[in-house]
């Protein structure tokens, strides 16, 4: 884990070199393998919207384990993967998928990823994109111990959208300290969760408790992506250092296999009264 500023990336910088572009590390856009788009039609509809999001690069991360225990293997998704960028290039569609899978919490991972069954974020073998079950609160701290083990680590999605995990957020600094990291849902920052969803994003924002902002997109309709507009209000409230910290800088370093920046909660705070 390396601190927001080192590495030579300071405040100045990333306000002078912000664009609209965006590396979204969690999307359901490969066709016909979970819950995303049903044909290849639906996912370039959805690839184009990623594109008008200011998307330039996505991490395909279909859902693995859980209900979907057996189906999209890594061998599968890579070849979905490929697929996709070939229909991408022959439509003239600027946008570049890479493999990953948003895996569901099961005692398997260690073994799934030794296995080569479940997939990594970008397929670096360094992070992996945790989903909870929503139903009940268990504590991962051992899994997150096993996987450091193995130099891998966890990346939470959207515990934001977690009912029971809002109510007892204690545990979520101790999963922190074991080097995991969190990400929240771009459309949870703008309501389309709801208002718990809303709150529990900001919060855990606020907290510095964030590393990632992603689309976790669907279709077109309901879980359309949302980055712009996410980003646009994270720079409103938190300052535009670390709207761009999560909206572009770490996902990047996802994509390069690099360490993950983190910004310290007095900097945020200190920024916040800045701008008051």
């Amino acid at each position: 884990m390396t601190k927001f500023g080192d590495e030579n990336i300071k405040i100045n910088n990333m306000e002078k070199s912000d664009n609209d572009e965006y590396i979204d590390i969690h999307c359901h856009c490969l066709p016909a393998i979970d819950d995303g788009p049903k044909t290849i039609y639906d996912a370039l509809t959805l690839c184009r919207m990623l594109i008008e999001d200011g998307i330039t690069t996505v991490i395909a991360t279909p859902h693995q384990l859980g209900q979907f225990d057996g189906c999209n293997e890594a061998k599968e998704i890579r070849e979905a993967v490929s697929m996709l960028n070939k229909e991408l290039e022959a439509h003239h569609i600027p946008l570049t998928i890479t493999p990953g899978g948003d895996v569901r919490l099961d005692e398997r991972i260690c073994k799934f990823l030794e296995d080569d069954r479940i997939t990594t974020l970008a397929d670096g073998g360094k992070y992996i994109l945790l989903e909870l079950p929503s139903e009940v609160l268990i504590d991962i701290e051992p899994l997150l111990a096993d996987l450091a083990c193995r130099n891998v680590k966890a990346i939470i999605s959207h515990p934001e959208r977690h009912f029971i995990l809002n109510r007892h957020y204690d545990i979520i600094p101790k999963w922190l300290n074991q080097s995991a990291f969190i990400q929240i849902t771009a459309g949870s920052l703008l309501g389309d969760f709801g208002r718990s969803a809303e709150k529990a994003a900001w919060q855990f924002l606020k907290e510095g408790w964030v590393s990632f902002v992603a689309t976790d997109s669907h279709n077109t309709s309901r879980r359309r992506p949302r980055m712009k507009a996410a980003f646009r209000n994270i720079n409103m409230e938190m300052g535009q250092p670390i709207a761009h910290l999560l909206c572009k800088e770490n996902p990047l370093r996802i994509l390069e296999g690099r360490d993950i920046l983190t910004a310290p909660i007095n900097r945020q705070k200190e920024h916040s009264n800045a701008e008051s």
